[in-house]
């Protein structure tokens, strides 16, 4: 594993109380496949309200230098890897000396059609954007519930898991598992004082699918939303950090749509 420390994680006012300052001042925020695109941007959101952050992420490269940009601890990890996400959460959780909000961000994009999709393609859709989250989430909890001050997790699912989409077999069926987990975990957590919600973005502008995408595509997705255009990192950042407040203290178990309109329920 390859990481850099921070000096000076400080114990947050619990999430969910309203604090002076900052929203997040002294808040400890692990946000996984934090490397770049929505996690990236989630990330620096915590940062510039006062959060202590640890970023885990496969790509050691960029993940090492967005980390130091914010002053944060950097884990390289895959989270294919049981016992790599473990040991990579119990790191982080230790630089931070605790931790307040995790962002399970990290995930893969599998494009196959029911009759096309592998065993191999479906286990790797499967391992990072749905197990991970399982495994960072019981390490995260665990951690809340003996410092006994509660916390938030915010998992991204997507827009396909709310209503499939071709070609995306996989994909949307790790993505409606998302959303039962996290519903799950509402469920079983809420008497410890730790909320968890899921994100469903709709088409986020991204390096995910760019090697694939076209400008006709671009321009196709945008003619579905009624403000007319794709979403962007921020669009999906801001909700999260919401979620994560004092604001949103009485939100759990929810599945919040952030596309634009495409989906409207």
């Amino acid at each position: 594993m390859v990481e850099t420390t921070t000096s000076g994680a400080q114990p947050a006012a619990g999430i969910g109380v309203a604090a002076v300052g900052p929203r997040f001042t002294g808040a400890r925020v692990i946000v996984t496949g934090g490397a770049r695109g929505i996690g990236a941007r989630i990330a620096e959101r915590f940062a510039t309200e006062g959060a202590t952050l640890a970023v885990l992420d496969r790509l050691s490269g960029p993940g090492l230098a967005q980390a130091e940009s914010m002053g944060a601890w950097f884990g390289e990890v895959d989270l294919a890897e049981p016992e790599s996400t473990r040991a990579a959460m119990t790191s982080a959780i230790g630089e931070l000396g605790g931790v307040d909000v995790l962002v399970n961000n990290a995930g893969v994009l599998e494009f196959g059609t029911v009759l096309d999709t592998t065993v191999e393609a479906w286990d790797r859709a499967f391992a990072v954007n749905t197990r991970a989250m399982l495994l960072t989430t019981q390490v995260a909890a665990r951690s809340m519930i003996d410092a006994g001050r509660g916390g938030a997790i915010i998992n991204l699912a997507s827009m396909a898991g709310k209503y499939g989409g071709a070609n995306e077999a996989a994909y949307a069926a790790s993505k409606a598992a998302v959303i039962a987990l996290t519903r799950v975990t509402a469920l079983e957590l809420g008497e410890h004082g730790i909320r968890a919600n899921s994100l469903c973005p709709g088409y986020v502008l991204t390096e995910m699918g760019a090697a694939t995408r076209t400008q006709e595509m671009v321009d196709l997705w945008s003619s579905y939303s009624p403000l007319g255009r794709l979403g962007t990192p921020d669009d999906v950042a801001g909700l999260a950090l919401f979620l994560a407040s004092a604001d949103g203290s009485y939100l759990t178990g929810q599945a919040v749509n952030v596309t634009g309109g495409m989906i409207m329920h």
